[in-house]
């Protein structure tokens, strides 16, 4: 577990960005595929639609797109540019970086430093931190973090517990000199010995893509939501509690909680464990699903365009993901 402070006199959030795909995948579309009533549906999830990808979108397609979003709100050109993040558990290909392509595609200057980050859900919460330091002490350069994920490739459409979830799409911020919204705090703590609650078993170096992996559907993302749940029970909901009181913030100080958009029933089941009123919690589950490392960046970019941030809101972004791992970050506004 590692917890960080806010650089003095860093850099802070400029602009944020997000793109959905054009596909709209409702329950009804859902239920006919994998067999489950759009009531159960709704009833397990409080999802009632989600975007998919076309075929010939890839993840770094969609970070491009949420990237020029964030851009252009922050006034900020992609030459400016000394790093670009991709956080991401879909990438376009095991090799290169997504965020090389995504920096090529965005015209970045010669040598910004891209490379991804993959803490699966929680991955943009890890890259946040990350950037900020990465930019400490320069006073002329700018960063952009990128949540992007395409979960419509690796779902196995005969597993109801997973496929009734996921959406694809991307969200960004643009870090950078003057930026009013700072990050006060962030802690990143990871739990390996949880790591087979969430998983994409084959396709990498221990079992390599055969005919017999791709047979048995080892290459489909597969997950244990019970285990998954007391999960978030034992280790999410109180480390959240840890992270405000060890920062000296009190839930009902929070203006806005930004979780990781897992499931609608299981944010509204979070809030409540930590008194924070629903008044105070960001959705966008209910229109996109899950949308991996997307989902926090995605719903910071839609409550941000709101008008509903004021000046001197703090801001938590918390996110859990496979791992098992959780990233937690106070901002204020």
């Amino acid at each position: 577990m590692i917890t960080c402070g806010a650089v003095t006199a860093g850099p802070g959030i400029l602009g944020t960005g997000s793109y959905l795909p054009s596909r709209v995948i409702d329950n009804k579309d859902i239920s006919e595929l994998i067999g489950v009533s759009e009531e159960a549906i709704w009833r397990k999830t409080a999802i009632r639609e989600r975007r998919w990808a076309k075929p010939e979108e890839a993840t770094s397609d969609l970070a491009v797109a949420a990237a020029r979003a964030a851009l252009e709100q922050a006034g900020v050109s992609a030459s400016q540019l000394g790093v670009v993040i991709v956080a991401t558990s879909t990438p376009d290909s095991p090799q290169p970086a997504t965020a090389s392509v995504v920096a090529d595609e965005l015209g970045a200057g010669h040598g910004t430093a891209a490379f991804d980050v993959n803490a699966v859900c929680s991955g943009f919460t890890f890259a946040l931190p990350v950037a900020e330091r990465l930019l400490a002490g320069d006073e002329h350069s700018y960063a952009l973090v990128i949540g992007a994920d395409v979960y419509s490739r690796i779902l196995a459409l005969d597993d109801r517990r997973t496929a009734l979830l996921f959406g694809d799409g991307a969200g960004a911020v643009v870090l950078g000199p003057g930026g009013r919204r700072r990050l006060l705090s962030a802690r990143l703590a990871g739990f390996g010995a949880a790591r087979d609650l969430i998983r994409v078993p084959a396709g990498g170096s221990r079992l390599p893509a055969t005919e017999e992996t791709l047979s048995a559907g080892l290459h489909h993302f597969r997950m244990d939501g019970r285990g998954v749940s007391d999960f978030i029970d034992s280790v999410v909901v109180p480390g959240i509690r840890e992270f405000l009181a060890d920062n000296g913030v009190r839930p009902d100080e929070l203006a806005h909680f930004v979780p990781h958009q897992a499931n609608g029933r299981i944010l509204d089941e979070i809030s409540k464990s930590l008194g924070i009123a629903s008044d105070r919690l960001a959705t966008t589950v209910t229109r996109y699903g899950n949308t991996g490392a997307a989902s926090v960046p995605i719903t910071l970019d839609h409550l941000s365009r709101s008008g509903a941030v004021a000046e001197g809101d703090l801001l938590l972004l918390a996110a859990f993901g496979g791992g098992m791992s959780m990233g937690l970050t106070l901002i204020s506004c």
